[in-house]
């Protein structure tokens, strides 16, 4: 999928302004931004469901404005608003979606069967959904995307509501869709979410993309880089010593001592020094920067503050 340079407009209010990016056959791309950011218009867009005011889209190669139609073939939407008729059973809820959808009710069903079961929800398949926990409807929110066996999946925010054990659990189906060979679109304001299962993400702020790539690439770009934190030193002019090498070090209180680093081969520069210098410590660990640093560097506020 190809987005290139996507203006929407409410009135005077520029919701996307000029959004451009690419996602590649078979990857998870992430897309993050605080509340207000575009996010929500933008999947709008890529979905069908509102037309860009200009800009352009195109879907396994065919024009989301001129081949609307093929494109909703080739697509699958899980709404972060669960769209499921609870006095319905799984099945009948698959069923009828898959209808709606333009499929046979014979197709339907072998689809439906097949997703649940995807889902770990086989032997659900005929409970009513009004008695389903918050991960079982949300896991068949998620199913009744696949009817049609779409290549790409949009995931609006799949995962909201959920204790960390049903999260995790709706994390597995979806890394077990990409092992599939579906290509996701995913939109979350959990960061772990995001780490676990993007290959690519982009940040949206204002409604312009400020910063994309994998993991590793927002965080060595745009984070802190990493702290060694070497603990309970017991020789003393160790900080000087890791100054005179060019490391940033200095002392945490105590005999403990923090020293910044860029990037890994660092950290093997560091030990090297260290055991030359007949340094002793304790122990060493290392934090990181992570993708939530990332964030808040970029937009001035935490994901969790706001989304939509």
């Amino acid at each position: 999928m190809v987005a290139k340079d996507l203006h929407r407009s409410f009135n005077e209010f520029k919701a996307v302004n000029g959004v451009s990016f690419e996602i590649k056959k078979g990857e998870i791309f992430g897309l993050l931004g605080p509340n207000g950011a575009g996010k929500t218009t933008t999947i709008r867009m890529l979905s069908t469901v509102l037309e860009a005011d200009s800009g352009e889209i195109t879907i396994g190669g065919y024009s989301v404005k001129k081949d609307a139609e093929t494109v909703r073939s080739l697509i699958g939407v899980c709404p972060q608003d669960l769209a499921l008729y609870e006095d319905l059973s799984a099945m009948d809820n698959m069923v009828f979606f898959g209808r709606m959808a333009g499929m046979n009710g014979k197709d339907a069903r072998v689809q439906a069967s097949d997703h649940l079961t995807l889902m770990g929800l086989q032997d659900r398949a005929k409970g009513k959904v009004a008695k389903f926990s918050g991960g079982m409807k949300r896991r068949v929110n998620l199913a009744i995307a696949l009817m049609g066996n779409p290549r790409l999946v949009f995931l609006d925010e799949p995962t909201t509501g959920l204790d960390p054990k049903s999260r995790r659990e709706v994390w597995e189906v979806i890394a077990g869709l990409k092992k599939k060979g579906k290509t996701i679109f995913l939109t979350t304001h959990y960061m772990e979410e995001a780490e676990y299962l993007a290959d690519h993400i982009a940040i949206i702020h204002k409604g312009k993309i400020i910063a994309e790539g994998s993991l590793e690439e927002l965080i060595n770009k745009h984070g802190s880089g990493s702290t060694l934190h070497i603990r309970n030193c017991k020789t003393r002019g160790a900080i000087k010593i890791l100054k005179e090498k060019g490391f940033d070090a200095k002392s945490e209180g105590n005999s403990d001592i923090a020293v910044k680093i860029d990037f890994k081969e660092r950290t093997m520069e560091v030990l090297s020094n260290l055991r030359h210098e007949c340094v002793e410590y304790d122990s060493i660990d290392i934090r990181r920067s992570n993708l939530e640093e990332v964030f808040l560097h970029l937009t001035g506020s935490k994901l969790s503050e706001g989304n939509t």
